[in-house]
């Protein structure tokens, strides 16, 4: 499938911003399954510093604000063209060993209720993959799709206990379960194409694990399947925080508002 994508972030400040320094994580990443054909990026209001690929592979770009500016616009935008693998990503050559994605972070550590939705696997029945989309199924059903009902800090283990949540928590929930299972886990920042919506809210998120025999296999809990020719990955992390498409810091006391422009479309 070819796809075209257009994605805008714009940052507004109510003051002059004295510094500021996004790490920004656009860019697809090398797989069998995707090529890029073109993949560009323009800054307004700031510039790259520098760019560097990070212990998961991701190619970061470092992007400052123009000093004493009020805004800061960055777009990507390209054609990619993806293969449908039915979430088989294989096994690729990772700067962080297999170990690291078995560790836990403050998103993703599991507690009582992580550990007890693991307990429900039983890990003598079936195949991997079958116990697997088993759990996603079991996430999906305990966590409700709501918005506004969680943040970007929001553990597995609060999303759990409130019961509602988006895509980033699906992911977070089945992640600490997954390496419960003694199961590498990793959670996917990236694209999804949707039936008849070009206009999109924000980006997708889900997670892939390290399965013997197969290596990395994707599984998007909020929809119920693996991921397919509709998806384009661009970073990957133990959890959100290593994996967001930009984070960053700043320098004063001014209020920053953020707008997304993401379109999609085949």
């Amino acid at each position: 499938m070819k796809l075209e994508i257009t994605h805008t972030t714009r940052y507004t400040y109510d003051a002059p911003v004295q510094y500021a320094l996004q790490q920004v994580r656009l860019t697809p990443k090398k797989r069998a399954s995707v090529v890029v054909n073109r993949w560009d990026m323009a800054i307004n209001g700031g510039q790259s510093e520098l760019s560097f690929v990070d212990h998961n592979n991701n190619l970061v770009h470092l992007v400052g604000i123009e000093q004493h500016s009020e805004k800061l616009e960055i777009t990507v935008s390209g054609i990619i063209e993806t293969t449908d693998t039915s979430g088989v990503i294989g096994r690729q050559a990772e700067a962080a060993p297999q170990w690291y994605f078995l560790g836990s972070t403050e998103l993703t550590k599991a507690g009582q209720r992580v550990r007890k939705l693991a307990r429900t696997i039983d890990t003598d029945k079936g195949t991997d993959i079958e116990r697997l989309h088993e759990l996603s199924d079991l996430v999906r059903k305990e966590i409700t799709y709501e918005t506004g009902r969680t943040d970007t800090f929001t553990s597995a283990e609060t999303a759990l206990e409130h019961g509602h949540g988006v895509c980033q928590d699906h992911a977070h929930v089945f992640i600490s379960a997954a390496r419960q299972l003694a199961y590498p886990a990793r959670y996917m920042s990236g694209y999804l194409l949707l039936s008849d919506q070009i206009d999109q809210e924000a980006s997708h998120a889900w997670a892939e694990v390290l399965v013997p025999d197969l290596g990395w296999v994707g599984f998007d809990v909020s929809n119920g399947y693996s991921p397919d020719d509709r998806y384009v990955a661009l970073a990957s992390g133990l959890d959100y925080l290593e994996a967001c498409p930009i984070s960053g810091i700043r320098m004063g006391s001014s209020d920053e508002s953020m707008v997304v422009s993401l379109q999609i479309q085949q």
